[in-house]
Formats: C-alpha cells, structure tokens, sequence
C-alpha cells in the first residue's frame, strides 16, 4: 500500500497562505484518487478536498474558494494550497490515498502519515 509524508505546515496569520505537500510511494501513483483530511483539536479528522486520478477536484464547502489540490504523477507529489486561511482552519493536515467510489465519493486506503500542523493565529 505505500506510505504518505506531509510537509509545508506552520504558523500562518489568518489571510495568509500555505501550501502543503504529500509525497505518495505506491506503486502507480497516477491511478489513485487523492485527498487531503485535517483533524482539529477535540474533533474528528475530515475530509477537505480530494482529486480523482483524472485530475477532477473536489472541496468541502467550508474550503471552497480558498484551497486548492492538485498532482504531479511525475514527482508522485500532490498539494494543497490554501489561501485566505481563518483560524477555524488550524488542525493537523493529513495527505491519503485512495478511489473514486461507484457513487462518485472518494474512498480512501487506511494507510497515514503523521500529518503537519498548521495554525493561523496572530
């Protein structure tokens, strides 16, 4: 099943961005589907955008218009970038890899990274 690594979390003023990274060691990266989850303090880990292997991307409402995922199958890398970040957005990112399910949904692998911290704050 490979492994995943996040990078590029830290502490951002809110209206700032970032970008986060997820290297993906599968073995062919470019016919997964991708996401991004995040888990704030006391809460569940939820899912924050995703990307089919065909490059269609999709967000949760409270990301909408502000992040950004997209892939490099070259580099078998794929990012986040978020802008316009609020403090409502500080948790713990984590990168996963997975499929579009028959419904359209992303279904991922339970397989994890140790996540990045990012956190907006003055």
């Amino acid at each position: 099943q490979g492994e995943v690594v996040e990078s590029g979390g830290g502490l951002v003023q809110p209206g700032g961005s970032l970008t986060l990274s997820c290297v993906a060691t599968v073995s062919i990266f470019s016919a997964y589907a991708l996401a991004w989850y995040r888990q704030a303090p006391g809460q569940q880990r939820e899912l924050v955008a995703w990307i089919s292997h065909r490059g269609v991307t999709n967000y949760e409402d409270f990301v909408k218009g502000r992040f950004t995922i997209s892939r490099d199958n070259g580099k078998k890398t794929f990012y986040l970038r978020m802008n316009s970040l609020e403090p409502e957005d500080t948790a713990v990112y984590y990168c996963n890899t997975g499929q579009t399910g028959s419904a359209g949904e992303y279904v991922g692998m339970e397989v994890w990274g140790k996540g990045t911290l990012v956190t907006v704050s003055v």
